[in-house]
């Protein structure tokens, strides 16, 4: 069975560096975004249209280059987990974490007896086809293997912050800081970008105090180098849309003058 890189390399402390995937389906995608430097992509279920085929098409490639694929679901509840992880995605990153009894509902969902009750399934793209394990000790495999991130995406989830972040089994913490700021009720407001810092900084704060790791999406390189230097060692770094037409804006600027 493969291991899962991006879980090794925070593990080791190194900065892991990816970015969103919304629109791209062709999975040989992969091969490109690793030989630009990426350490993982993260492919987007809920604001985007990609098919489950798709997405274990994705799967399979990045298990065979040894290149991270992340998923968020467009739910983060048992259906999903389970057909993520038994189409070889280690990686989830679980929305709307509300409470602890979601939080919990997603450990149990994502790791096999005795850290949970993961569905049991035969030969899969999930554990390579390989069953040559003894069954306790590919499970405990498969359990090391898996890499949960939740979002905090409401003033809810911050009162429970501390619950959910100490809570074995959750590996990573973020926010999403678009829907945080429009149930926050600052969204496009001048205090909107102070009231995103300080709810980073306390998600920093958390994954510190609890030893989880931070996970940040960023729009810039200065944004970036500023949390990373803040302890954050998942960074994921703007869509490939974004860097598409702002790209594409930029050359055809300068080519018509």
């Amino acid at each position: 069975m493969k291991a899962n890189p991006l879980k090794a390399g925070v593990e080791r402390g190194e900065l892991q560096i990816g970015t969103w995937v919304n629109m791209t389906r062709n999975p040989a995608s992969l091969t490109m975004f690793k030989q630009a430097g990426l350490d993982f992509i993260r492919l987007d279920m809920e604001h985007s249209s990609p098919s489950i085929e798709t997405v274990a098409n994705f799967a399979a490639m990045g298990r065979a280059l040894d290149m991270p694929v992340m998923v968020r679901p467009p739910e983060a509840n048992r259906e999903w987990i389970t057909r993520l992880l038994d189409i070889g995605i280690y990686n989830i990153h679980c929305p709307q974490v509300d409470t602890p009894e979601h939080a919990a509902e997603i450990v149990a969902a994502s790791r096999y007896t005795p850290r949970g009750s993961r569905g049991m399934a035969g030969a899969t793209p999930g554990n390579d086809f390989d069953l040559s394990m003894p069954v306790m000790d590919r499970l405990k495999f498969a359990n090391d293997q898996v890499f949960i991130t939740v979002m905090f995406e409401s003033a809810q989830a911050f009162e429970h912050i501390d619950e959910i972040a100490s809570m074995d089994g959750i590996d990573a913490l973020t926010l999403g800081p678009q829907d945080l700021v429009q149930d926050l009720g600052v969204f496009g407001t001048t205090e909107m970008n102070s009231v995103l810092d300080e709810k980073r900084t306390q998600i920093v704060e958390a994954s510190n105090k609890y030893g989880k790791t931070c996970a940040m999406l960023v729009s810039s390189a200065e944004q970036a180098r500023q949390w990373r230097d803040a302890g954050v060692l998942l960074v994921n770094y703007s869509t490939e849309v974004s860097v598409l037409m702002e790209g594409y804006a930029s050359a055809l600027s300068e080519i018509r003058g």
